[in-house]
C-alpha cells in the first residue's frame, strides 16, 4: 500500500510529530509513505522559527521553499498533479477543503480511483456555519471516502455536513509532543525565580500564547486582566508572541494602566515551555479557534487553563473547575471572574494542575498514527465504507 499525505506547512511541529510516529508502523508493516509538504509555513509563523528541531523524519517533498502565502493556485496544482502521478498512491490524504488545488486534486483521484481521506481541523462552534457556502462544503465533504478528525467538535462538524459516522476513521488526532515539552518544562521550572526577575515578571503570571492578532480577542484580554482585584500585585500577564496587533496592545496597555504585563518575543514552539515555567494559568480568549493547540501544551506542564468557549479543544480537554475554566468570549467580566478565582485563591490549584495534566495524557501521537494507519488500511481495502 503507498499513502500520500498532502500537507500545508512543513514547519507545523505537532503534524511532523504525528508524522514521524506514522512513518514508524508504516515501516514495520512494510507500507510506503509520502509527505507532500506545500510550503515552510504560514506568513505570520514565521517568527517563530521552525527547522532548528529535529522533527523531520518521515520521507517527505517540499514543493515550494516559502511561505504558503507566496504559493499560487497554477504552480501549486501543477506540481500536486505531477508528484501524485509520479507516486501512484493507493490513497491520498488531503488537509481541507477550501484551498483550490486541493479540490482539483480531490476530482482527479475520484476519476483516477485513487481513496482520498479528509483531515478536518474545524468545527461548527466558532462561526455561523449555514448558507450557500455549507450546502458546497456538504458536497465535497460526501466526496471522501474516510476523515481524520482533530476532537469532538470536529467530528460533529463533519457530522452536520452529512458524513457518515463509519467513514470517521480518528476522531481525536490533536497531539502534541508531550514528553518533550514535559521535559523541557521541568528542566527550566527551577530558574523561574531567577529568570523572574530577570524578565522583571511579577510572582505569579497569567499567559497567552500564540499570535497576536484581532481574532485572539487579547484587548479584552488586557481590559480583563486591568479589572482584577490584587491589591498586593501578586498577578501579571505575560504576552508570548509575535503578530501585527502588538503595537497597538502595548500601547493598550500603558494607555488603561494595566500594570504587571509583560510582552516577550514569540518562540518555536520547543521553547515555550521554558515560558510556560514562569507561569501559572494559561488564557486564550480567541473569537475563533479551531482547537487552540497551546491549550495541550499548557496542560502537559500542569497548568490550569481559561479558554474561550468556542475552541474546538473545550468539549475534550477543558472541563469546568476541573482542568481549568470556561467563558463567553464577548463577555469581558466573565473572564474577569474567571481569572479572579486564581488571583483571590478561590480554586485548588494542585488538584486543576494534576487534572489538566491527566486529562491531556490521552492525546499521544502514537496512539493517533496507528489509528491513522489502521484508517489507511481501511479505506484501501474496502470497496464502499457505509
Amino acid at each position: 500500500m503507498k499513502i500520500l499525505i498532502v500537507h500545508n506547512q512543513l514547519w507545523a511541529h505537532y503534524k511532523s510529530l504525528v508524522f514521524s510516529e506514522l512513518n514508524k508502523v508504516c515501516q514495520q508493516k512494510k507500507v510506503e509513505l509520502l509527505v507532500l509538504q506545500i510550503a515552510l509555513c504560514e506568513g505570520d509563523r514565521q517568527a517563530m522559527g521552525g527547522g532548528e528541531w529535529p522533527l523531520y523524519q518521515y520521507p517527505y517533498r517540499l514543493l515550494f521553499d516559502t511561505n504558503l502565502e507566496n504559493v499560487a493556485f497554477w504552480p501549486k496544482l501543477t506540481k500536486l498533479l505531477r508528484q501524485i502521478r509520479a507516486y501512484q498512491p493507493d490513497v491520498v490524504n488531503l488537509t481541507g477543503y477550501y484551498d483550490p488545488a486541493q479540490l482539483v486534486v480531490l476530482v482527479y483521484c475520484k476519476l483516477r480511483g485513487i481513496k482520498t481521506i479528509l483531515s478536518n481541523e474545524s468545527g461548527g462552534q466558532d462561526q455561523p456555519r449555514k448558507g450557500f457556502k455549507e450546502r458546497v462544503k456538504r458536497l465535497i465533504v460526501g466526496s471522501f471516502d474516510g476523515y481524520f478528525c482533530f476532537g469532538t467538535t470536529s467530528v460533529d462538524y463533519l457530522l452536520q455536513l452529512g458524513a457518515s459516522n463509519s467513514k470517521i476513521l480518528v476522531r481525536k488526532s490533536a497531539a502534541v509532543d508531550n514528553e518533550a515539552l514535559l521535559d523541557v518544562y521541568q528542566n527550566t521550572k527551577s530558574q523561574r525565580p531567577q529568570r523572574t526577575a530577570e524578565l522583571q515578571l511579577r510572582p505569579r503570571n497569567f499567559i497567552f500564547v500564540g499570535r497576536l492578532t484581532a481574532i485572539k480577542n487579547l484587548k479584552m484580554l488586557l481590559h480583563a486582566f486591568k479589572n482584577l482585584t490584587d491589591d498586593d500585585q501578586q498577578w501579571g500577564l505575560i504576552f508570548l508572541g509575535e503578530g501585527a496587533q502588538k503595537t497597538e496592545l502595548m500601547a493598550l496597555a500603558d494607555e488603561i494602566g494595566a500594570g504587571g504585563v509583560r510582552f516577550l518575543a514569540g518562540q518555536p514552539w520547543h521553547k515555550v515551555p521554558q515560558y510556560l515555567a514562569l507561569a501559572d494559568v494559561l488564557v486564550l480568549p480567541s473569537l475563533s479557534e479551531p482547537w487552540g493547540l497551546v491549550v495541550n501544551e499548557a496542560m502537559v506542564c500542569g497548568l490550569p487553563v481559561v479558554v474561550s468557549r468556542v475552541c474546538g479543544c473545550v468539549p475534550d480537554l477543558v472541563i469546568e473547575n476541573e482542568t481549568g475554566f470556561i467563558f463567553d468570549p464577548k463577555n469581558g467580566a466573565e473572564l474577569t471572574q474567571k481569572m479572579q478565582k486564581f488571583v483571590g485563591g478561590q480554586t485548588d490549584y494542585v488538584a486543576l494542575s494534576q487534572r489538566a495534566t491527566q486529562r491531556v495524557s490521552a492525546f499521544l501521537p502514537a496512539k493517533v498514527a496507528l489509528q491513522m494507519l489502521e484508517g489507511f488500511e481501511t479505506v484501501v481495502h474496502t470497496k464502499h465504507v457505509k
